[in-house]
């Protein structure tokens, strides 16, 4: 069955994190091939976060009594509902539906991008681990050239962490699209064919640090963290007490170059 083309549709679903797995991994593969694309979806994605970032304090509040539809209907009547609780009606509808990803995490500033970044690289899993014939686009054996490839395309320098004293070997890495702009992503495993990723970006001006975090999605597990204005992640299949260990190495080798 021949693929569906990716729509307009298809690219803010995206965005708005309302894609089903399936679809999702059609869209991921489409902006990686299609930069102009994949840059038209990271300014989408800087416009939602700027109006979250406008309305937070009005989303953290209590929804008000009074927005109940029946009130509505009863006050409606009687005088026109105040403008902004209209607003505030339309931002709890339109960001109740983030699947396990709280809406207070989103919203909050010092932990809105990890929240992003951590769903990106369990995206970025879901689509690429089980892939068993071309799960990373450049094999380890191109360490030096994937380095420079993707420290480029990022615009920092990007360290690909060494992993083999925890038991997990480098097996390549690719860019992926987010809807931040492009991502370095790199893939271990080991002996048992386990595998790890991890994802690193830029961060937004509102992120730069930020302490390491767990995270998850279904069975998906993983820490994030921000530091000098690069994210990273690392997830995997594994409990969180065993991918710790291997995210503190990280954080410990992705210092200052």
């Amino acid at each position: 069955m021949s693929q569906r083309p990716i729509t307009e549709d298809d690219l803010h679903a995206f965005v708005d994190q309302a894609l089903a797995p399936e679809r999702l991994g059609e869209v991921v593969s489409y902006l990686n091939d299609h930069p102009d694309a994949a840059e038209r979806v990271a300014a989408f994605a800087s416009q939602r976060e700027q109006l979250r970032g406008a309305l937070a304090s009005i989303a953290d509040e209590p929804v008000p009594a009074e927005l109940n539809l029946s009130h509505i209907i009863e006050r409606r009547k009687r005088r026109p509902l105040r403008a902004w609780k209209a607003i505030a009606a339309l931002l709890l509808v339109s960001i109740g539906g983030l699947g396990g990803w709280t809406v207070r995490s989103l919203l909050q500033g010092g932990s809105s991008g990890l929240s992003a970044l951590a769903q990106e690289a369990a995206y970025s899993y879901g689509v690429y681990a089980p892939d068993r014939v071309r799960p990373v686009e450049m094999r380890a054996s191109d360490r030096a050239e994937l380095t420079q490839w993707v420290s480029s395309r990022l615009k920092r320098a990007v360290k690909v962490p060494d992993l083999s004293t925890s038991g997990y070997r480098l097996m390549g890495g690719r860019l992926v699209a987010t809807s931040h702009g492009p991502a370095a992503m790199f893939m271990y495993d080991d002996d048992q064919g386990d595998r790890l990723v991890m994802l690193t970006r830029p961060m937004s001006s509102g992120s730069q640090d930020a302490p390491m975090m767990p995270h998850a999605a279904g069975d998906i597990a993983g820490f994030a963290w921000a530091d000098r204005g690069m994210g990273y992640t690392l997830v995997g299949q594994l409990p969180g007490d065993t991918l710790k260990p291997i995210a503190n190495e990280i954080r410990k080798q992705a210092g200052p170059i």
